[in-house]
């Protein structure tokens, strides 16, 4: 027996066989041998359907993606590091000189 290559359903085909398995006109099983699927799939694409259904309804705001760091305020940090470098390589470079030492 040989093993059937790896398929990826798009999300389209997902929200269909979900929206038939949430009506329930057929089971799981029957759903599964009419697309030729294992029902543990439509099991979970259904569970997946009915816990984000709430945010096709939800506010924009929440649909966005979350707001990432302050850019500018990450330039400046880098800034300030850069500064901070620049200042200790020269006071390392005076202490490390062989003339320093004398």
């Amino acid at each position: 027996m040989s093993r059937r290559p790896r398929r990826n359903h798009t999300a389209a085909f997902k929200a269909k066989v979900a929206l038939e398995a949430v009506r329930g006109v057929k089971t799981a099983g029957e759903l599964a041998e009419q697309y030729d699927i294992h029902p543990n799939l439509i099991t979970g694409w259904k569970t997946q359907l009915l816990e984000r259904a709430a945010s096709v309804f939800g506010d924009a705001s929440s649909l966005a993606e979350p707001a990432g760091p302050d850019l500018k305020e990450l330039h400046a940090k880098i800034g300030r590091q850069a500064l901070e470098i620049d200042f200790l390589e020269g006071a390392l470079g005076k202490v490390g000189s062989p003339s320093a030492r004398r």
